[in-house]
């Protein structure tokens, strides 16, 4: 998806997903861990959030719910616009949709629903280089890419 990104718009990958520790409520701030506090600048510096995640066992991976609960005692996501994208194959993937709307309402997230999507991106839909290749798909993710710009541009104005 990364690479996909249209003229015009710029994204940022997060790397970080397996480095960050353990959620510890009573441990915030300055206090916090380097990568947990290099996870709120790059978070503070985005105009807006795009999550694409499996499900697994039904809802959300235990590592993505562990990046947003560092979210929630310093707000990060208060009134973020976030959006994410489902690429579980047809009739999976709706726990960690249900599960994602619950935990971004809880963090006063503001969903992008026109940007909220599932696409389906089967194997055969990736290409030797490990990108998406199936032109259908690729338009859908552009697409989405595309209508989270339009949101942060019309909040803007």
């Amino acid at each position: 998806m990364h690479k996909l990104t249209p003229p015009g718009i710029q994204t940022i990958l997060y790397g970080g997903l397996v480095d960050l520790p353990a959620f510890i409520p009573d441990i915030d701030g300055a206090e916090a861990p380097a990568t947990v506090q290099e996870l709120h600048r790059q978070i503070d510096r985005a105009d807006a959030l795009l999550i694409s995640t499996p499900e697994y066992a039904g809802t959300l991976p235990g590592s993505l719910k562990n990046l947003i609960d560092w979210t929630i005692p310093t707000g990060d996501l208060y009134h973020k616009p976030v959006a994410w994208l489902n690429v579980a194959a047809p009739g999976r993937g709706t726990g960690v949709i249900e599960t994602l709307r619950v935990v971004l309402g809880f963090a006063t997230a503001e969903i992008i629903e026109p940007a909220c999507r599932s696409v389906f991106i089967g194997r055969q839909a990736i290409g030797d280089d490990g990108l998406v290749s199936a032109p259908d798909k690729r338009a859908d993710l552009i697409d989405t890419l595309m209508r989270i710009a339009e949101h942060v541009h019309s909040q803007k104005e």
